[in-house]
């Protein structure tokens, strides 16, 4: 779906092409007819047989309407939003009257699922045209506020994770302040979204993603596995579970990937030489999943889990409903803790202080100091991002010695940088500034103080785990859940690899006691975990 009828992207045979059409129905289509417009709850796959459509961004207050791609015989529509669910962004109009092949929603998934040269085919090309739409369509989801403001870059990191194509604007812009006009929006509403139109005003993921019909909502399909936290063991979990033949549904809080979405670059896992960064490791995984037919909600948060059916699990969400399922797989992690320094919250509103190191976190940091705190992988990771940006980093750590819980090749770079001043032993122990953070002051393990100047601090410490919601679960004393071999002497029966003292909720990733706190260790319990999974419902 580009500009230009000569650039189709990936392209189905005629020998596929009729293949994939045995799975729908023919029908004739005038000229003039909408296949389905922006806004739309949902839409079907088409293949064009003889008719000509026009895929069309639709005209706004600023902008007149403008075609986005032409289909002819022999192509097809549809994007990634056929598998997740989101609303419809551009229309499609029948320009010349021709016959095309409608495929419904379950009768795609049984396409993709059965024939696999197709599959690649259409993810490829559903993937290639999500870029197309973020860059030409992007109108249909705008996002306006305050670059450095904490809410607006919780907002961005969503949209960026979920793949979903928006315009992104700087209140202070003229761009910006002339969205604010229009939709009647001040500096106290901000951040905004304007959804196909609709203005939310101090807009959180959780509003745009009901505006985008990406909340969950119960449709009376039966599932087999929920899945609750999409980092690398959630998704590892729901991309196993579905690809075996379980309903599966995807649940997280926030948005997809994590923690590990949070690493600029994680250069130790298998099969990227060159290293990936988690935020490109969370998209590939989620086009993954949705190619299975996992279904992906988020924000979704939970509340707590049913158990008074051992047969039937059901997991309770914040907002009243509730997911029957015959198995659990819970995957929420852990969270670095914020300190208890004063000031500390209103940095943290204020963007100064933050908890990850993706693209939109480091940006805007350039030939600034900065301060990372902590001394495992991640810390390491983001003060070698921030300085090959040109940043001017002070790693604070701790513990005595920088390779205690860091890998080496981390380690060896972050001496060898002459933009990284490593400090052990060391706490921080004020942050100054008004309104934007200035300095912070360390002090070292005999008592003496140094004052740094810092424009950011990147917190990695103290990871917490996410249990709150399992209460009636056997955990640890720190919280983090017990499995199989740690459970309490006495649990009935021989419990099977991951599973917690419920018999058919199963833990994996940071969550689990004892884990090992790396991505591969994560993505290797998910897998694993469903394993259980087919095992505790063959023995039922």
């Amino acid at each position: 779906m580009n500009d230009g009828v000569g650039q189709r992207g990936p392209v189905l045979d005629g020998e596929q092409f009729g293949r994939l059409a045995d799975y729908g129905e023919v029908e004739h289509a005038e000229a003039g007819r909408d296949l389905y417009t922006s806004g739309d709850h949902r839409y079907d796959f088409f293949l064009l047989r003889t008719a000509t459509v026009d895929i069309i961004r639709d005209a706004t207050a600023i902008e007149p309407e403008r075609l986005i791609y032409q289909g002819g015989p022999g192509d097809f529509l549809g994007e990634l939003n056929l598998l997740t669910g989101q609303h419809v962004y551009l229309t499609a109009r029948v320009v010349s009257a021709g016959t095309v092949v409608r495929i419904g929603a379950t009768m795609l998934r049984r396409a993709l699922a059965e024939q696999v040269d197709i599959a690649d085919i259409l993810i490829e090309a559903f993937r290639e045209r999500r870029e197309v739409i973020r860059a030409a369509a992007g109108n249909a989801l705008e996002l306006v506020g305050r670059p450095d403001a904490a809410q607006t870059l919780e907002l961005r990191t969503y949209v960026a994770q979920m793949l979903l194509p928006h315009t992104w604007l700087d209140a202070a812009s003229h761009p910006g302040r002339s969205l604010m006009a229009l939709a009647g929006l001040d500096d106290g509403e901000l951040p905004a979204a304007t959804v196909n139109g609709s203005v939310l005003r101090r807009a959180t993921p959780k509003a745009v993603a009901e505006a985008l019909g990406l909340s969950y909502r119960a449709d009376g399909r039966p599932v087999d596995l929920v899945v609750v936290g999409a980092g690398p063991a959630g998704l590892a979990a729901a991309v196993y579970g579905a690809s075996e033949g379980l309903a599966t549904v995807l649940l997280d809080r926030t948005g997809l990937g994590g923690q590990a979405a949070k690493s600029a670059r994680i250069e130790n896992y298998l099969g990227f030489p060159h290293g990936i960064s988690g935020e490109n490791l969370t998209r590939l995984a989620m086009v993954q999943a949705l190619k299975f037919g996992v279904r992906i909600h988020a924000p979704a948060a939970v509340a707590g889990l049913d158990l008074s059916d051992d047969r039937q699990p059901a997991v309770l969400l914040e907002d009243g409903a509730r997911i029957p399922c015959r198995a659990v797989i819970a995957a929420t992690g852990a969270h670095y803790r914020r300190l208890d320094i004063p000031q500390w919250t209103s940095f943290e509103r204020s963007g100064c202080v933050r908890y990850a190191a993706t693209e939109l976190d480091v940006r805007g940091y350039e030939n600034q100091p900065v301060a990372v705190i902590g001394g495992a992988n991640s810390a390491g990771q983001a003060a070698l991002s921030l300085a090959t940006r040109g940043a001017t980093v002070d790693l604070i750590i701790r513990g005595p010695d920088l390779g205690a819980r860091m890998s080496s090749y981390l380690t060896d770079r972050i001496r060898a940088h002459s933009r990284i001043q490593v400090h052990t032993s060391s706490t921080v122990r004020e942050l100054a500034g008004d309104d934007t953070l200035t300095s912070i002051v360390t002090e070292r393990s005999d008592g003496r103080q140094d004052r740094l100047d810092c424009r950011a601090l990147f917190c990695f410490v103290g990871a917490r785990p996410a249990s709150g919601w399992l209460s009636g679960l056997a955990k640890d004393s720190d919280g983090f859940v017990l499995t199989d071999s740690r459970l309490p002497t006495g649990t009935s029966g021989t419990p099977l690899p991951f599973q917690t003292s419920a018999p058919r909720v199963f833990a994996a990733g940071d969550l689990r006691s004892g884990s090992t706190k790396r991505v591969a260790t994560a993505v290797g319990d998910g897998a694993s975990a469903v394993s259980s999974v087919h095992a505790a419902l063959a023995n039922a």
